[in-house]
C-alpha cells in the first residue's frame, strides 16, 4: 500500500496523477470547502464533495454510497481504474483520509490511492505550484467493487460489546469522549460507545500536518494499549477522522481500515 506521497514527490509527478481536493469542515467551523478550493487548490487538483458524493438516502452524515453511485461520482470526476488517485485537504480534521478510504473500499488499487502528507497547508509553505482554474473533466467509465468486510454497522457494535471480537478505536477528542464538552451535531447525547478506546487523532500527527513516523505511531498505540496484532476498528462523530486512525493503522500493520461508518452520528441519536 502507498498510503501517503510526500511533497516533493506530488511535485515531481503533478502531471502523472489525479488529484482531488477533499476539504471539509465542521458544522460549527463557518468555513466553506468548495469556495476555499475555488479561491486557490494544487494545480490540477479537482474537488471532492464528501457531503454530495456520500449516502444521499441516509438520514446520517458521509455514509458509504452504494458500488452504482460510486461508480458515477468517480466517472463524473474522470478518475480511471489504473489512475493514481492523491487526496488532499485544507482541514482541521484530515478529511482527505476518509476519501482514501472510500476508494480502498470500493477497490481501487491499494497503491494507486494515497493522501498528501502534510496536505495543503505544507504545499502553501513550500511554495509549490497552486491555481484558480477549474478543470474541464473528460467522464470516464471507472468500475467499483465492494469490500464489506472494511465498514461495520450498529448491530456489530452492540454485539461486540460483550463479544470482544475487535477493538473499537474513537477518534474524537478526550473531553467529547468523555461527554464533557457537547458535540458538534444538535440531537446527540454526549459519552461513547461501551468499551470502545479514545485515541485522538491529534496524536497522530506532526506540527507541520504529517503523519508520525511508524515506530512513533506504534508506541503511542501502545500506551493506549491498543494491540498492533488485536483486529480493531474505528468510529469518530460521523466517519471522518476515524479515517485518519485508520490509515496510521495501515501504516503501522498494512491492513486496510475497518470503519464504523454510522459513528457516534448513528450511536449518540438522541432517542
Amino acid at each position: 500500500m502507498k498510503q501517503l506521497v510526500s511533497t516533493d514527490w506530488l511535485e515531481e509527478n503533478i502531471d502523472k496523477v489525479k488529484i482531488l481536493d477533499a476539504s471539509w469542515h465542521l458544522p460549527n467551523s463557518e468555513r466553506n470547502a468548495k469556495e476555499e478550493y475555488k479561491s486557490n487548490h494544487i494545480k490540477n487538483s479537482i474537488f471532492f464533495d464528501i457531503d454530495k458524493y456520500s449516502n444521499q438516502n441516509s438520514s446520517l452524515p458521509h455514509m458509504l454510497p452504494s458500488r452504482r453511485n460510486w461508480e458515477n461520482i468517480v466517472s463524473s470526476l474522470g478518475i480511471n481504474n489504473s489512475d493514481h488517485i492523491i487526496v488532499y485537504d485544507n482541514s482541521e480534521v484530515f478529511s482527505a483520509c476518509r476519501v482514501w478510504y472510500n476508494f480502498i473500499y470500493f477497490g481501487h488499487n491499494p497503491n494507486l490511492v494515497s493522501v498528501l502528507d502534510g496536505n495543503f497547508n505544507k504545499w502553501l509553505s513550500e511554495k509549490k505550484p497552486t491555481s484558480k482554474e477549474i478543470l474541464k473533466i473528460l467522464y470516464s467509465k471507472y468500475k467499483a467493487t465492494e469490500d464489506t468486510s472494511l465498514v461495520i454497522n450498529k448491530d456489530q457494535v452492540n454485539e461486540n460489546i460483550e463479544k470482544k471480537n475487535f477493538l473499537l478505536i474513537d477518534a474524537r477528542g478526550e473531553k467529547r469522549f468523555l461527554g464533557l464538552q457537547p458535540e458538534p451535531r444538535e440531537g446527540m447525547r454526549s459519552g461513547h460507545i461501551k468499551g470502545s478506546i479514545n485515541l485522538p487523532f491529534q496524536l497522530l500527527i506532526n506540527n507541520d500536518r504529517t503523519f508520525k513516523k511508524k515506530d512513533e505511531l506504534t508506541s503511542i498505540f501502545k500506551k493506549k494499549e491498543i494491540s498492533i496484532h488485536k483486529d480493531k476498528a474505528f468510529s469518530c462523530g460521523s466517519g471522518i477522522t476515524a479515517c485518519i486512525l485508520g490509515l496510521a493503522n495501515s501504516l503501522i500493520t498494512g491492513k486496510k481500515p475497518k470503519i464504523y461508518d454510522g459513528s457516534w452520528a448513528e450511536y449518540g441519536l438522541e432517542n
